[in-house]
C-alpha cells in the first residue's frame, strides 16, 4: 500500500471504502406498538467480533518485520513484534502491505474475473486496510446495526448486511478494474439504505416522520458526497447502499398501526389486514429490481465488461477532479 491509499484500498492509487458515518443511534422519534417483540443484539456485537479477529490474523501473516528485513525501512510500533504496522509511508492506515491483503482475498478484478476467484467478492467485506479503517467501520457497525437488530432479529439485518456487502463489491468491480479494495463499507452503506426503505414502507406507523426523513436522508448523502474524493470506492458504498435500499423493502416490513393490538379493539374497529397495499407493491418491486440487478450485474462481472464503457459520466460518482487533486481509475 503506498502513500496514495487510504481506507478501501491496496496498491497504490487504490480505492477505498471510507467510513465517515454520521453515527446516530436513530433518526427521529419512531413510534413502535408495545406488544411487538424487541431483540436481543448479539450478530451485530459477532461481526464486530469477527472483523477485529480477521485483522489480527492478517497483521500476523503480513509480519512486517519479516517483510521489511534488509529494506531500510522501519515498522510502526515494533513493540507488537510480528503484528507491528507497515511504515507510514507504504500504509498510512496502521496496517497491513497491498500485496498481504490481495493474498488474503482482496477485491481484484482481474483475479475475480479471469482467475475464477468470485469468493473475493465476500472476503474483501471482511479484510480491512488498517486499524483506523477498522475502528471507523466497526463504530459504525455497532451505532447502525445494533439499533437495527434489536427491532428486526438477526436474520433480517445480517441478510441485509452480507448481500448489500456483496452488491458492493459488484458495483465496484464493473467500474474499478485496476486497484484492490477491502472493506465493509458497502454492508454498511447497505444497512443505512435499509433504514431509509424500512422509514419509508412503514411510513405510517411513525411519528415526527418528516423529520426523521430529512435527517436520515441528510446522513446519507453527506456519507456519499465524502465518496467523491480520491482514493474512496465509492461505486462500493453505493452499490450497498441501493441493494440495502431494496431489502429494506422486502425485509423490514411492519405490520401497519393497530394489527399487533387488535384483539384488544371492539370489532367493528379491528384491523383487517397485517400490512397496506402499497407495502406489497414495495415488495414486489424490490424484489424484480433486486434480482434483475443482481443478474445483470453477475453477467457483466464475469463477461469482463466494464461499466465505464456504458456510462461515460459514471466515473464521477468515486472522484470528481478539481485543481487540488486528480482521479484515477
Amino acid at each position: 500500500m503506498s502513500s496514495g491509499d487510504l481506507e478501501r484500498g491496496g496498491r497504490s492509487n487504490g480505492k477505498n471504502r471510507a467510513n465517515n458515518y454520521y453515527q446516530s443511534s436513530s433518526t427521529g422519534p419512531y413510534y413502535v406498538e408495545s406488544a411487538e417483540k424487541q431483540w436481543t443484539s448479539w450478530l451485530v456485537p459477532m461481526f464486530v467480533v469477527a472483523n477485529v479477529a480477521v485483522f489480527v490474523v492478517v497483521m500476523s501473516i503480513n509480519n512486517c518485520p519479516k517483510q521489511n528485513l534488509g529494506s531500510g525501512d522501519s515498522c510502526v510500533a515494533k513493540f507488537l513484534g510480528r503484528l507491528s504496522f507497515q511504515p507510514l509511508k507504504e500504509n498510512p492506515l496502521f496496517g497491513p502491505s497491498s500485496n498481504t491483503l490481495e493474498k488474503l482475498g482482496a477485491l481484484e478484478w482481474n483475479k475475480v474475473v479471469h482467475g475464477n476467484q468470485g469468493w473475493r467478492l465476500i472476503t474483501c467485506i471482511w479484510l480491512h486496510a488498517g486499524v483506523i479503517h477498522l475502528l471507523a467501520n466497526m463504530l459504525s457497525l455497532v451505532f447502525i446495526g445494533i439499533r437495527l437488530e434489536q427491532q428486526f432479529g438477526f436474520v433480517r439485518v445480517g441478510l441485509i448486511y452480507l448481500l448489500s456487502g456483496f452488491g458492493g463489491s459488484i458495483l465496484s468491480s464493473l467500474f474499478i478494474q485496476r486497484n484492490i479494495s477491502v472493506g465493509a463499507s458497502g454492508a454498511l452503506f447497505g444497512l443505512l439504505g435499509a433504514m431509509l426503505s424500512e422509514l419509508l414502507t412503514n411510513w405510517t406507523i411513525y411519528a415526527n416522520k418528516a423529520a426523521a426523513l430529512i435527517t436520515l436522508v441528510v446522513i446519507i448523502a453527506i456519507n456519499l458526497a465524502v465518496g467523491i474524493l480520491p482514493h474512496v470506492d465509492n461505486f462500493a458504498h453505493i452499490g450497498g447502499f441501493l441493494t440495502g435500499f431494496l431489502l429494506g423493502f422486502v425485509l423490514l416490513l411492519r405490520p401497519q398501526f393497530g394489527w399487533v393490538g387488535r384483539q384488544h379493539l371492539p370489532a367493528g374497529a379491528r384491523v383487517t389486514s397485517k400490512h397496506k397495499a402499497y407495502q406489497y407493491v414495495f415488495w414486489v418491486i424490490a424484489v424484480v429490481l433486486l434480482i434483475v440487478c443482481f443478474t445483470v450485474g453477475l453477467v457483466m462481472l464475469f463477461r469482463g465488461e466494464n461499466g465505464n464503457d456504458h456510462c461515460s459520466w459514471c466515473h464521477y460518482l468515486s472522484c470528481v477532479p478539481t485543481s487540488r487533486w486528480h482521479c484515477g481509475d
